[in-house]
């Protein structure tokens, strides 16, 4: 098994892969959060091998983190967007086995 533990700065407007397609192992556990408070509106959208981001997760107000566990779980690059005019610390963690 291997852990990932990530903190990204996201300036406004970016977007980016904060986690990659595994190659080897599979994908068991991935999270994707906000460091920020719950009453703040600054929204990060996640998408799953979409950079246009057309379809999407939304993490914004109470919602500050995404995540998913289990065998059956996406295994390809998992997308970031800033959608805010503000700079957001996006942290994720990886497990794979």
């Amino acid at each position: 098994m291997v852990q990932t533990v990530s903190t990204y700065r996201m300036l406004a407007g970016e977007k980016r892969i904060v986690l990659g397609k595994p190659h080897i192992l599979s994908r068991i556990f991935f999270y994707v959060g906000r460091v920020e408070r719950l009453d703040s509106w600054h929204e990060l959208r996640v998408s799953f091998d979409d950079p246009q981001f057309l379809s999407y997760f939304s993490i914004a107000a109470a919602e500050n983190y995404f995540s998913a566990s289990g065998s059956d779980i996406f295994q390809g690059d998992i997308w970031v967007l800033n959608a805010s005019v503000v700079d957001i610390l996006c942290t994720t963690t990886e497990i794979l086995h």
